[in-house]
């Protein structure tokens, strides 16, 4: 058993009546306690032996919960604001520190994540009821964390980076909005994209950052939010049927986000198999009726999708990005390159340039 505390943000205390019918950007500390016994343990680096740094983000349990936001630290890294409105409250938060930062919150309140900017060096993130996950890229990602589930993760960033945290009160989602059937209890989802929600959280953001959100109009845009999340909701609900003879949703998320987060190693079909629960011969089935293509051709296409990206930007030679994306050689990433994408990798970054 491992468990360890420190000094979190605080968050945004409420007078009364609902826990978000008023806004308020004011930060401030409060000490909570978390144990890991039973959650992935993450990485260690970093920990130095300061006794008030040493610490745990977020088990906001019972009428403390109404009073908090997700909890941050080190506090200092960040700038946050916040508007509130009946029933929802929306915050964003400026990521201005490279270094590691942490994150954690767990309350009677569903919570979406939308990741505006977000390329990472290292991290980490677990939602309860979902796998840990690695995955560096996570701009446009959304996640979305149920009521009473916890939601802890740490990043080290390339850069600074913005993230929206919006929050819901559960008697506000409770019905399908194309049938009126009850949606709970809602699924956990982790770094999904979704068009329609994005682009409504963003509208919220937006409205947070002017400086000078109206209440009234904040509390349409989180109405008409809370519908399309019940509507990605019912579609994962949806989604989790295997197609016949394919990978359900969740096992197609847990072998994409895998494979995203080890491009440059060697990946093992019979780790991929076991993380879906089948025999590696049903699994390179399912998976080639689910992607058109075997495991380790998927494989090979992430990976020079990856290499083109680093080839569009400048300052990397072609042998540095093929070490990156898992070649020892620069003639086998040629070579892989081109069977891939029809060109080797200097005629791609001409062609980009």
């Amino acid at each position: 058993m491992l468990s360890y505390s420190l000094r979190a943000n605080a968050a945004l205390r409420t007078k009364g009546g609902s826990a978000f019918e008023r806004s308020d950007s004011r930060r401030g500390q409060s000490g909570v306690m978390l144990s890991m016994h039973t959650q992935p343990r993450f990485d260690e680096e970093d920990r130095a032996p300061r006794e008030d740094a040493m610490a745990a983000l977020a088990r906001n349990d019972g009428d403390s919960a109404l009073e908090c936001g997700v909890n941050i630290f080190p506090p200092n890294a960040i700038d946050r604001r916040a508007v509130n409105w009946k029933g929802g409250k929306a915050e964003v938060v400026q990521v201005m520190s490279c270094d590691r930062t942490e994150f954690g919150f767990r309350a009677p309140f569903h919570l979406l994540i939308a990741y505006e900017q977000g390329t990472r060096r290292d991290g980490e993130i677990y939602v309860e009821g979902l796998p840990a996950s690695k995955l560096r890229e996570v701009r446009r990602r959304l996640t979305f964390v149920p009521a009473g589930h916890e939601y802890r993760e740490w990043h080290k960033a390339r850069a600074p980076g913005r993230i929206a945290y919006l929050y819901f009160d559960p008697a506000n989602l409770l019905c399908d909005s194309e049938t009126g059937a009850l949606a709970t209890p809602f699924a956990p989802l982790l770094f999904v994209e979704d068009l329609m929600v994005w682009e409504w959280a963003m509208k919220v953001a937006a409205m947070v950052e002017s400086g000078s959100a109206n209440p009234r109009y904040c509390e349409a845009l989180g109405t008409v939010l809370a519908h399309e999340i019940v509507r990605l909701n019912a579609e994962a609900r949806r989604s989790n049927l295997p197609l016949r003879g394919g990978l359900a949703a969740w096992q197609q998320r847990i072998v994409t986000t895998y494979i995203e987060e080890h491009l440059a190693d060697p990946i093992s079909l019979t780790e991929l198999a076991q993380s879906v629960r089948l025999s590696v011969y049903h699994f390179c089935r399912a998976f080639k009726k689910s992607f058109g293509v075997p495991p380790h051709r998927y494989h090979n296409i992430r990976r020079m999708e990856r290499a083109k990206s680093l080839l569009a930007e400048p300052g990397c030679s072609v042998t540095e990005i093929g070490l990156a994306v898992g070649f020892s050689e620069t003639s086998s990433f040629t070579a892989c390159f081109r069977r891939v994408t029809g060109s080797t990798p200097t005629g791609y970054r001409r062609s980009v340039e």
